[in-house]
Order: C-alpha cells, then structure tokens, then sequence
C-alpha cells in the first residue's frame, strides 16, 4: 500500500512538471509568434516605404525635368507629349473620372507606381494585358496571347494572380480552347471595378496625386536664364 502511495505520488509529480514545461513552452511560442508577426509587419513596410522612396524620386526627376523637355522639338513630340509632367489643371481631371486617368500616360504611370506600392500592381497589368489582347487582329496570336494572360493572370497560383471568382475563372479556362476577343471581359470588368471603387479614390488622396496637382516651384537656376 505504501508502495502504491509513492506511485501516485510520483505520478502526480510527473503530470505536474510536464504541465509546467508546456505552459513554459507555449508561453514562448506564443511570444516567438508575436515577434515573428511584428517581424513580418516590420518587413513589409520597410519594402513599402522603399517603393514609395524610389518613385518619388522618379516622380520628382519627371517633374524636374519637363519643362526642358517640352521645348525640344521633334518629330516624335506629339507620340509622346502624355508622359510629359500635365499642367496642375489636367491633373485635376483625372479626379473627375477613372477613365481620364487611364487615357493619359503620365497618368497611367503614375497610377501603376502607386498599386505598386500597395502591392496590387497586378490589376493595372492585367487591364492593360486585356486592352492589348482586344486590338489583335491575327488568330494565332490572339490564342498564344489568351494562354499567356491565362497563366500569369488567371489560374491558380499564378505568378500575377488576380482576385476573380471560381465560376469566372473556369469560364476563361473554357474560353481559351477557342480564344476571342471577349475572353477575359467578365475578369477585366470585374478588375476595373476593383481598382475604381478601391485604388482610384487613394490615389486620388495619395502623395503622388498631389505632387502633380502643385504648381512646380520656379528655380533660382531657372529664374537666372
């Protein structure tokens, strides 16, 4: 009887200590966890914050430079005067519609940096993806270039893949055996939905918007010629 008494007892001794060491165990995990998730947190801003960096000073180089740029005169001026900086009235139009936004290249640029820094580019590619695919004229190519939309866009874990449902993407699969021009219209309605009601108004509250909405500061340097 004795013996089965020191049994137990070093049974309930045992139970004990193993309950210790989990509650030690799951204490760290759980803060291991924490600061794995606030590593993660810390991570992805940091990559913001250096994609913001980068376009402000790309911004910033466009900005400085094209005023010079608009007095050279070429052939080629008129193909490419868009992606000159916009006066701070053109500007303001893109808030009046998302599609005066999307016509203007300066603009689409523009646009394209900032989904970059909120890391959903993939929308503004895929759309344009689509414009692209819709003005092609040879069948050939129009079937290679469903099959690349499809596999960078559409199927599943695909390297762009976009937020489109089940039911739309298996219909594209279907769509691609015989590819035409209407193809992707449901998906690229459903992403210029997504971009307008979402991207489009903080954009039009970003910093890049704003910049280009300010009258560019004559320079001492300009102010001397």
């Amino acid at each position: 009887e004795r013996e089965a008494g020191e049994q137990r007892r070093s049974v309930w001794v045992a139970m004990q200590s193993a309950l210790f060491l989990a509650v030690q165990h799951g204490g760290r995990m759980e803060r291991g966890g924490r600061r794995r998730s606030e590593a993660e947190e810390a991570e992805k801003g940091r990559m913001k914050r250096t994609i913001i960096k980068d376009w402000k000073t790309r911004l910033s180089y466009f900005l400085q430079n094209s005023s010079n740029s608009n007095k050279r005169k070429s052939k080629k001026a008129g193909k490419h005067r868009n992606y000159f900086r916009p006066s701070p009235e053109e500007a303001q139009l893109w808030s009046e519609a998302f599609d005066e936004l999307l016509a203007n290249k300066y603009g689409l640029a523009a646009f394209r940096a900032f989904l970059k820094s909120e890391f959903c580019e993939e929308n503004i590619e895929f759309w344009l993806a689509c414009e692209d695919f819709k003005k092609t004229k040879s069948p050939q190519k129009l079937t290679s270039k469903a099959k690349k939309i499809y596999n960078d866009f559409i199927e599943k874990e695909a390297p762009k893949e976009i937020n489109i449902d089940f039911q739309t993407k298996n219909m594209i699969a279907q769509n691609i055996q015989e590819a035409t021009h209407t193809c992707f219209s449901a998906a690229q309605k459903r992403v210029y939905s997504l971009m307008e009601n979402n991207s489009y108004p903080r954009f039009l509250e970003s910093e890049f918007y704003q910049e280009l909405c300010k009258k560019t500061p004559i320079t001492r340097a300009a102010q001397g010629t």
